[in-house]
């Protein structure tokens, strides 16, 4: 049995030898440099711009300006390729310089000349939707809403016995990948145009591309290479940057690279969607919950390009894994000067997390119950009927991993130490329901190609893109499992989008889910052809036979049959296809856009994670002591790349909770690196025990769901709810910083005057 095994991965070697070859690794003959231009403000209409200095530098081959692309109308809401008349926050390019070395291009960006006259900008998400802020687009920067309507919230608040009412904010966030952007386009013999880059949707990059160009989709060629991580990000950025250098080639009939420096990819990339969240909670004496409202404000920046997405799951995960009988839910996408929010690891969840579960923790100690009793009182079963009106069918294993989390710490003594000194200990807990793959987000399908050569290897190919999580080598698994054959006899092929059926972005944690069934199907097609023809050559019937080790058998008799290859070569001999493209869709979803009620997602996973901090009341200072982390994943494909994304998860939450947060002070950016932006070390971890609870899903392939989100998207509130069990007082503004845990208040210095401070 391969599926359950803790199979090495198979880029493993690759990367750590140094091996593996990634985008800016890349090199072409008469390959040129480009970079972007851009003006220093957030908001600014553009009068004209003038490249002709720049153009004259030795060196300089081409300036791209937006007169070269195509003035066919386009939703002005979606992120330009170049702006033509408004520039609407920092990251917006007016130009890009093509040039001989990437030294060259950086100085000839200097010398374009742009006319602009600046106007008026809003960086906060709640001045943007007062009278008289600056507009973004329209008639005004609230463009979106969603909604969920359940109960009668002004009965249940009245029949309430403790109401409270609370804000809690998540700070906008880099993604902070080890590998900045780069993009190669080079133009081919034939007139066609191939992207090489370090792309996570390389489908939605080639129709970015393709519309760019005005050229038909087999026009262009997307190939991924080797990713040094994205985190939900690369994504609409990385399509920018592929269909500028996309241009230039076409341009200049040479091969064009952009490879972003620190500062140009946290300038550039998207972000974390910044959420204010105004939580309203009601609840009987023993500690059930009666009633919830939710007013959210969320800052999609400057474009609106996955806010919607973003905010629906949001909406449909605001209430946390518990059964509320009466809901009202709003979250209002607004416009903001900002760089413009996107996808992110959790895409929406782990703000919301952050605020039902902190709220959960401040109503257990309101009513003087453990909070784990609170949760355990309140938490999804089978039968219990979501927010959206969802009944969960099963298994539903929250309760299940709530105990698991609390069996693994000492939580009652923890809990209850008030221990004096400066020096406090704390414990706290976070709990989450996360809907499986897109869901109502959009349309949720993908393919995946299985052949078996003439010796029996099997080579498969799916657009799942590897991004450092494994998918290689757990569909490589479940190829193995689902054609019963050793993993050694399994290849994954590298792909381009001219290669495979598109399978959408590999993203919302749907690689193993989607991918995987997309191969056990291919596989189911090629056992059928090879059943059909052993059962002739054994004479028996074709359901009687079953595949394992590499062998053909009876199921009644197991020393009836052949070996896989022979199998195969029997095949052959017939002329029987030994090739399968598989497909899954997803089922159907949806929710009704006035009430939110519905089927947002097919089915959910579930998780609780339990986290032990020290804090040093004189300083602040937090250090992590100890971190159980429980969920469920249905089936563990692979354990070790289950407890990798589970270690991986929690070290990016520990960023969320206590150190992350994109900076403007005056309306700047000010953390464009790494030693002003700071993530989580290896020295800022702690003990970390992964728990894998395997619910079989029943809809997954080997009854495998998903780990990649779920595992960082509640870290940060098990920190903070033991922060205050720690200390007494909570944070409602991530992240805890030392500021934060000490004043209560963040200390911001700005440029000139290190005295001053910005209480928040």
């Amino acid at each position: 049995m391969t599926v359950g095994r803790s199979v090495p991965r198979d880029d493993a070697f690759a990367k750590v030898t140094g091996k593996a070859k990634y985008a800016a690794d890349l090199e072409f003959p008469k390959m040129l440099h480009a970079k972007v231009v851009r003006i220093p403000k957030a908001h600014a209409t553009i009068r004209g711009v003038y490249p002709e200095d720049a153009a004259r530098l030795p060196g300089v081959v081409a300036i791209l300006t937006p007169e070269d692309l195509s003035k066919t109308s386009s939703d002005e809401t979606w992120v330009p390729v170049l702006v033509r008349e408004r520039v609407r926050s920092y990251a917006d390019g007016v130009a890009v310089v093509a040039a001989e070395t990437e030294q060259i291009a950086t100085e000839a960006v200097k010398h374009v000349r742009i006319e602009y006259e600046e106007l008026p900008a809003v960086f906060d998400v709640e001045e943007a939707i007062k009278p008289g802020a600056p507009i973004l687009h329209g008639e005004g920067n609230l463009f979106h809403t969603h909604r969920i309507r359940k109960g009668d919230v002004e009965i249940g608040f009245g029949e309430a016995d403790v109401v409270l009412e609370r804000i809690y904010i998540v700070p906008s966030a880099e993604h902070a990948y080890i590998e900045p952007e780069t993009a190669i386009g080079v133009p081919e013999p034939d007139g066609r145009i191939t992207v090489f880059g370090s792309f996570k949707s390389p489908f939605d990059v080639r129709r970015m591309v393709a519309k760019t160009l005005e050229a038909e989709l087999d026009e262009v060629k997307i190939v991924p290479v080797s990713l040094g991580g994205y985190f939900g990000g690369k994504d609409e950025d990385m399509a920018l940057m592929a269909s500028r250098v996309a241009l230039l080639a076409k341009k200049t009939g040479r091969p064009v690279r952009i490879s972003n420096s620190r500062e140009e990819s946290i300038l550039e990339s998207t972000k974390r969607h910044h959420y204010v969240m105004k939580y309203k909670v009601g609840a009987k004496r023993d500690g059930r919950l009666i009633a919830v409202d939710i007013q959210i404000l969320a800052d999609a920046g400057a474009y609106s390009v996955k806010t919607p997405l973003v905010t629906y799951r949001s909406c449909m995960e605001a209430t946390g894994p518990y059964f509320v009988p009466n809901v009202r839910v709003d979250i209002h996408c607004i416009f903001t000067n900002n760089n413009d929010a996107g996808s992110f690891r959790g895409f929406g969840s782990p703000q919301v997390n952050f605020a039902s579960e902190s709220i959960i923790d401040e109503l257990a100690e309101e009513l003087d119950m453990d909070p784990h009793k609170v949760r355990t009182m309140n938490a999804f079963v089978e039968g219990s009927q979501t927010a959206t009106g969802h009944v969960l069918k099963g298994p539903v294993t929250l309760k299940r991993c709530m105990n698991e989390a609390i069996s693994k710490v000492p939580w009652h003594t923890v809990h209850a130490d008030h221990s004096e000194g400066p020096i406090k200990r704390g414990i706290g807990m976070a709990a989450s329901f996360r809907g499986i793959s897109l869901g109502g987000e959009a349309a949720d399908a993908a393919g995946a190609i299985v052949s078996i050569q003439e010796d029996g290897k099997v080579v498969v190919s799916c657009g799942i893109l590897e991004g450092g999580q494994g998918p290689r080598t757990v569909l490589s698994q479940i190829c193995a499992e689902g054609l019963g054959v050793p993993i050694s006899q399994v290849r994954f092929l590298d792909w381009d989008t001219s290669s495979v059926p598109d399978s959408g972005p590999t993203v919302a944690s749907r690689g193993t889910l989607v991918g995987g069934n997309a191969t056990k199907a291919a596989c189911d097609h090629l056992l059928k052809e090879i059943y059909d023809v052993v059962a002739q050559i054994l004479d028996i019937n074709p359901e009687e036979l079953t595949s394992g080790e590499g062998k053909i058998s009876s199921k009644k008799n197991p020393s009836l049959g052949l070996s896989f290859k022979e199998a195969v070569a029997q095949c052959r001999k017939r002329g029987k296809k030994l090739l399968a493209v598989g497909w899954y869709k997803a089922p159907d979803t949806g929710t009704h856009l006035e009430t939110g009620q519905g089927i947002p997602f097919f089915d959910y996973v579930y998780g609780a994670d339990v986290a032990e901090v020290e804090v040093n009341t004189f300083t602040g200072t937090v250090r992590l002591l100890n971190y159980v982390s429980v969920h469920d994943v249905g089936r563990a494909i692979n354990p070790q790349l289950v407890a990798g994304q589970i270690y991986g998860g929690v070290c990016m939450g520990l960023g969320t909770a206590l150190y992350e947060e994109y900076i403007l002070e005056r309306d700047r950016p000010t953390t464009l690196n790494l030693d002003q932006y700071l993530i989580p070390t290896a020295m800022d971890m702690g003990p970390v025990t992964p728990v894998i609870v395997e619910g079989h899903l029943r809809e997954g392939p080997f009854g495998a769901s998903s780990i990649g989100e779920p595992a960082c998207q509640i870290v940060a509130p098990a920190i903070i709810n033991a922060i205050a069990n720690a200390t007494g007082r909570r944070v409602y503004e991530l992240p805890a910083d030392l500021e934060r845990v000490f004043l209560g208040y963040s200390l911001k210095r700005k440029p000139g005057r290190g005295s001053e401070t910005k209480h928040k």
